[in-house]
C-alpha cells in the first residue's frame, strides 16, 4: 500500500488531492493509498450535502482568515487547526478486506490505527456512533466517506492541540445537537491529546500516526503521480477553488 508523506497546503490543495487519488485509483492507475497532511492556514471543511451559512459562522472564519472549503465527503463541518491537528485519508478498494463492505466496520476498519494510536498514549480510547473516536469519553476524532465505482475515500481529523475555542467560535452547533447529546456546550463532548494531558508537536503526531498504520498496513513510502497532480490542479480550477461550489446551498 503507497503512503503519501505529510503535506502541508491550503484546504482546496488537500480536498483536490484526496480526490484526484480516488480518480486515479478508480482508473487503476496507482495502487491503494494512504496519506497524512495538515492544513495551511487554519481551516473549515463542510460536508457534500451541508449548508454552509447554517453550520459555518462565515464572518468569523473571514476574520480569522480561516478558509471554507466543500468536502465530496458526507458528514458535518470541521476545523483543522492548523497547530493541532492531522488529517488522515485512505483511498482503498472495497474488495481489500471483507469489512470495507459495510459502512460501520468499514469506518472502524479504517480508522482502527487512530484508536490503537491514542491507546498506546495509554488513553481509554474507543468509537462512537458511526464514525467518531473517543478518549476518556470525549470526541477526539471524526471520519467522513465516500464511495465510487467500488473505491473508498475515507478521511479524518486527529485532535492533538486543537484550539477548540477557535473551533466553537467559526462552527455552528445547534442547542437541538448538544441537548440531543446531553451537554450544554461543545466543550463538554470535544477533547484534544493536549487537553487529556499529553502534549505533542505536529512531528510527533506525525509519527505516532505513521507508525500506527504501518503497523496496520503493509506500507511503503510513495509520491503522487504527475497524473494526479495534474487532477489535482484541474479539480482546484473546477471546483474547491470556485466560491459556486463552497457556499452552494
Amino acid at each position: 500500500m503507497r503512503f503519501i508523506p505529510l503535506i502541508v497546503a491550503r484546504p482546496e490543495v488537500q480536498m483536490a488531492i484526496d480526490e484526484a487519488i480516488l480518480i486515479a485509483r478508480i482508473e487503476s492507475k496507482v495502487p491503494d493509498t494512504i496519506r497524512l497532511y495538515a492544513f495551511s492556514p487554519s481551516s473549515v471543511t463542510i460536508g457534500r450535502f451541508q449548508s454552509v451559512r447554517h453550520d459555518v459562522n462565515l464572518e468569523e472564519a473571514k476574520r480569522l482568515g480561516i478558509p471554507v472549503v466543500r468536502r465530496i465527503t458526507g458528514g458535518g463541518s470541521v476545523f483543522h487547526d492548523e497547530f493541532g491537528e492531522i488529517t488522515y485519508s485512505v483511498i482503498i478498494g472495497e474488495d481489500f478486506h471483507p469489512a470495507l463492505k459495510n459502512v460501520e466496520t468499514s469506518y472502524r476498519y479504517l480508522a482502527g490505527p487512530i484508536v490503537d494510536a491514542l491507546e498506546d498514549l495509554g488513553l481509554n480510547a474507543g468509537f462512537s456512533g458511526l464514525n467518531d473516536i473517543t478518549a476518556n469519553g470525549k470526541k477526539i476524532s471524526g471520519s467522513a466517506q465516500t464511495r465510487r465505482r467500488g473505491v473508498i475515500l475515507q478521511h479524518g481529523t486527529f485532535m492533538y492541540a486543537t484550539r477548540v475555542e477557535i473551533l466553537g467560535k467559526v462552527l455552528r452547533v445547534s442547542k437541538e445537537k448538544l441537548r440531543d447529546k446531553g451537554i450544554s456546550n461543545i466543550w463538554e463532548r470535544v477533547t484534544t491529546l493536549e487537553r487529556e494531558g499529553i502534549r505533542l508537536t505536529r512531528w510527533e503526531a506525525y509519527e505516532l500516526l505513521r507508525e500506527s498504520f504501518a503497523r496496520a498496513f503493509d506500507l511503503k513510502d510513495g509520491e503522487l503521480t504527475d497524473y494526479e497532480l495534474e487532477l489535482a490542479e484541474k479539480l482546484i480550477e473546477e471546483r474547491y477553488g470556485r466560491k459556486e461550489w463552497n457556499e452552494m446551498r
